[in-house]
């Protein structure tokens, strides 16, 4: 039989975490504080503070659909090499077969583990040239807010290609940015256009990193506030905020580069030179909490979802909790945590929690008065 002691400490525990609720979270704990790991969510003193999900690479182990692979019949690809432009070429030919292990190139080696010692490249159909095209299209889970989106290849660089977003998993997308050797020609876009205020938030054209050399082992690194005048003071700027927020990435191949062999005599050959081919793809960002959260969870079913503090709620801790409504909702800065707020049930003066052991015995509550000072 428990002794009454321990009756009463247990109450007193039930007691003061009712207690912290009711209070907002900011109760303090008998018996917790000794154990519980610091939450960067709140200061040494308790008070709230502007808190970020870890920085990922939010693509890795995730499934991409694409609408082309190799190797669904058994085909031969080609791979050119040459040490510098002008050197002569050599082709040294494979076979793509999706049901080898040996010779296929699936999709989930856009997102696997990247080890530069042991590539891994999926692999699109051969020559699939303008107007036809390559799509990788990568569900994020949840919104998240994007530094960048990376790709490496195994085959040159596309010639033209764009990347876009979703913000709504899926339905509806805008570009992040096009690429391309011939920006009007392909996206009737200038070439490098400047960047201002007034259109911070819509994607340009570059012909920066389109060309056809390094024939393999090329980047195309995509920042996604790299010459936004707003990016110093992203805190204090919701375009930018929804600039970077995105639920999904779609990346369109739009024209291969070639070496203009493909209608020669031995064109076949020298249209099995011609495919894309990547080896990782990288979507670099934190999960979208409005600096209410340091980290993403999954609910009960599975999806994920902020961990939210300050009294705020929704996946991306985008609203107040009920009851939290005393002033309207704020994303958190680095000088204001805007917390939301509900109305207290202490009195509105000096006050503080007593727990009241008889009380406690009797109600389990947590029972709340003003401690006046004298």
């Amino acid at each position: 039989m428990l002794r009454a002691v321990d009756i009463v400490l247990s109450v007193l525990l039930a007691a003061s975490l009712s207690c912290r609720s009711a209070l907002g979270g900011y109760g303090v704990s008998l018996f917790a504080a000794q154990t519980s790991p610091p939450d960067p969510c709140y200061d040494e003193h308790g008070n709230p503070r502007r808190c970020i999900p870890d920085f990922v690479n939010s693509a890795f182990g995730k499934e991409v659909k694409v609408s082309s692979t190799c190797g669904k019949v058994p085909s031969r690809y080609c791979v050119v090499t040459s040490a510098e432009k002008g050197d002569e070429r050599t082709r040294n030919c494979h076979t793509c077969d999706a049901s080898d292990p040996k010779k296929y190139h699936p999709p989930a080696y856009l997102t696997d583990l990247n080890n530069p010692h042991n590539l891994t490249c999926w692999q699109s159909e051969n020559f699939l040239q303008y107007p036809q095209n390559a799509t990788l299209t990568l569900s994020l889970g949840k919104k998240f807010e994007v530094t960048y989106v990376s790709l490496q290849f195994c085959s040159p660089r596309p010639e033209s290609m764009v990347i876009y977003k979703s913000m709504d998993y899926g339905k509806t997308w805008v570009p992040f940015q096009f690429y391309s050797t011939q920006c009007r020609k392909m996206y009737n876009k200038p070439n490098r256009a400047v960047i201002t205020k007034q259109n911070e938030q819509e994607a340009v054209c570059t012909d920066s990193h389109t060309d056809m050399y390094p024939l393999t082992g090329g980047l195309i690194a995509f920042s996604t506030l790299d010459g936004r005048p707003s990016a110093h003071d992203f805190d204090n700027s919701p375009v930018l905020q929804d600039w970077v927020t995105a639920t999904d990435i779609k990346v369109i191949f739009s024209r291969l580069h070639t070496f203009g062999d493909e209608n020669e005599d031995d064109s076949e050959l020298a249209r099995d030179s011609y495919f894309y081919a990547v080896s990782d793809l990288q979507v670099g960002g934190r999960c979208k909490c409005n600096g209410h959260a340091s980290r993403c969870v999954k609910d009960r079913d599975g999806s994920l979802v902020c961990e939210c503090k300050h009294n705020t709620a929704g996946p991306e801790c985008d609203r107040c909790k009920p009851f939290h409504y005393d002033r309207p909702w704020q994303r958190a800065t680095a000088r204001e945590a805007n917390e939301c707020v509900g109305k207290s049930i202490l009195p509105p003066s000096r006050g503080r929690c007593i727990s009241d052991a008889a009380e406690l015995l009797r109600i389990y509550f947590c029972l709340c008065r003003q401690d006046r000072l004298v």
